[in-house]
């Protein structure tokens, strides 16, 4: 049986340091963070179990979360008018949006201290999937250093920012389009794989090296179930370090999201003392 990289044990201790972060704010610094989640009218089910997932979080940790759901038309007016709101800490844009010829004009509306997710051109935060994929490889001491990486998927929520992550990093990170012909030797030759496309067991034991860590990190919805991009056999072999089918990555992006708006809620409470 693989080794499997559990996010959801490693978010439990996060948390703890959270709940005591948001006490300390609203208690001495009478800071009481806050974050808006704005996705479409026609948002799937696999969006609003993620959202139901963040807002369920948020509570647990004193972090009040609003979310509104509106038509493209009328997002852009929200977000302004949530940028010039001291009471909110943190905004997202939950993609994708029922018209995504809308997301770049929308995304970088977001004010850059507001943008907890990291999506816009100039975020002062760095994505929190990509924070959550670091967070989980060093939890199991994963050596990223010397390493052949390898991401599947260039989407704006995982491959890319992971890639700038990485790449910023000095790491020797290889970024594949599931279409590319030569994908199945690159990945034969990876030391650590992150697939990210949304496409159901896409990677297969067949391209997975032995001893080889694997990160699934992404998500669609078959009949009705949210599935990821692994083939399940994958996790029966024993000599790999795989994410689980539930619990992986998932947990610590939603942990990772509201670090940010936590350190969105330390600047203010700085300067309001300042």
């Amino acid at each position: 049986m693989a080794r499997l990289l559990n996010g959801s044990e490693l978010a439990g201790y996060i948390k703890e340091r959270q709940a005591r972060q948001v006490r300390a704010l609203r208690q001495s610094e009478h800071v009481f963070p806050k974050l808006v989640i704005i996705k479409s009218r026609g948002a799937s089910a696999v969006i609003d179990t993620y959202v139901r997932m963040k807002r369920r979080y948020g509570d647990d940790i004193l972090i009040e979360t609003e979310v509104l759901t509106l038509s493209e038309d009328e997002m852009p007016q929200a977000v302004t008018r949530l940028n010039k709101d001291a009471s909110v800490h943190g905004i997202i844009i939950q993609l994708p949006l029922d018209d995504i010829s809308k997301t770049e004009e929308i995304v970088n509306l977001v004010a850059p201290e507001k943008d907890v997710d990291g999506l816009g051109e100039r975020p002062r935060f760095d994505s929190a999937t990509a924070v959550a994929i670091n967070w989980l490889l060093a939890g199991y001491a994963v050596e990223l250093k010397n390493k052949k990486l390898t991401i599947v998927g260039k989407g704006r929520l995982v491959g890319a920012p992971l890639a700038r992550l990485w790449e910023k990093s000095g790491y020797d990170v290889t970024v594949l389009d599931r279409s590319r012909d030569d994908m199945n030797d690159v990945l034969r030759a990876s030391d650590v794989i992150v697939s990210a496309t949304g496409v159901p067991r896409l990677i297969t034991a067949a391209m997975v090296p032995v001893g080889a860590t694997v990160v699934d990190a992404g998500t669609a919805s078959e009949n009705g179930v949210i599935v990821g991009d692994i083939d399940p056999e994958l996790r029966d072999r024993d000599d790999l370090k795989i994410t689980p089918e539930k619990g992986g990555v998932g947990p610590l992006t939603i942990v990772a999201l509201f670090d940010n708006v936590i350190q969105s809620a330390q600047r203010q409470a700085e300067q309001n003392n300042s």
